[in-house]
């Protein structure tokens, strides 16, 4: 559905994107991440045929950003991170002055905008003023206006951005709605872990280059390096800890806020003997749980925090 080649965009001697090669099926939700001025908007702005690469190619859908943008524009929806709305108007009113840039006529226009409304959980607020919205309906409004022309394939540029985490949640809840859709949808943020439950895929780009791309789960296992388990014992700590160091899989055990870090030889070990065995020698257990590798945690161990 996306296929970007080799795509470079240059400023002067200034690299804003260079050579990235993606490729995103139908229904793939990609998270795209990176430190700010990394590339992620310039890209986007690219796929929406708003900006030409210095070289290389970007189809969507099998059209080539060069010879058919406008098809491309039929197929997409795109929300930057900041957009203007027009204050004097109700909301209804917005989606109906957009629905007929995108030529929805007559009463199909007045369905399809009170069914993008409802989508985006603003069925209330048809007839209230834009200007009366706060910053998280205003986003949902934004995402309301792109989906008017049902588009394939939308292009979220920080639709979190500056959200209470209220909002967050919300938007969040629609993208999966979105995805139960089927859409095909490339979504940047820097609310990692938010991208974790909705992502299929991730991208971390960092001064222009695409340095990871592929699947959350081998991203997490390219980060792991070793399986570490929390364990909280009541009583005898000392002892408990000794006995986990004679486990052949335990490489570490350090005492961490009251419970003690278990750190593994081998990341893809069974584990659950060590629970065994430490009940077997009498040792009460309140906790005993894997440490979760998440997004952040990911973000931190591949990037350096360049921009270009």
């Amino acid at each position: 559905m996306i296929e970007l080649r080799d795509l470079t965009k240059k400023y002067g001697e200034l690299f804003a994107i260079k050579q990235i090669d993606l490729e995103l099926s139908k229904g793939d939700v990609y998270g795209f991440i990176g430190p700010n001025g990394a590339g992620k908007t310039t890209t986007m702005r690219i796929l929406a045929t708003l900006l030409n690469p210095t070289w290389g190619e970007a189809y969507v859908a099998g059209y080539s950003i060069y010879t058919k943008p406008k098809e491309i524009r039929r197929l997409i929806g795109y929300m930057p991170d900041f957009f203007g709305v027009y204050d004097d108007m109700k909301v209804i009113e917005y989606l109906e002055f957009f629905a007929a840039a995108y030529r929805i006529k007559g009463p199909s226009r007045q369905k399809v905008c009170a069914e993008v409304l409802e989508l985006v959980d603003l069925g209330y607020k048809g007839q209230a003023l834009v200007t009366s919205l706060s910053r998280g309906m205003t986003q949902r409004l934004g995402l309301a206006r792109v989906l008017l022309h049902d588009p394939q394939v939308l292009l979220l540029d920080e639709p979190a951005s500056g959200l209470d985490p209220r909002a967050r949640i919300e938007i969040r809840t629609l993208l999966k709605r979105l995805r139960d859709m089927g859409k095909t949808i490339m979504v940047s943020s820097h609310i990692l872990p938010e991208l974790a439950d909705i992502c299929n895929k991730i991208g971390i780009i960092e001064r222009g280059e695409l340095i990871v791309n592929a699947n959350v789960d081998e991203v997490m296992r390219q980060v792991r390096q070793h399986t570490i388990i929390d364990i909280g014992v009541v009583g005898d700590r000392d002892a408990a800890a000794k006995l986990l160091e004679s486990q052949e899989i335990v490489t570490r055990v350090d005492e961490v806020e009251g419970c003690l870090r278990v750190t593994l030889a081998d990341r893809d070990a069974d584990y659950s003997q060590l629970a065994t065995v430490l009940v077997a020698a009498g040792h009460k257990l309140t906790m005993f749980r894997e440490e979760e590798i998440n997004l952040e945690t990911a973000f931190m161990e591949l990037t350096k925090g360049i921009t270009a």
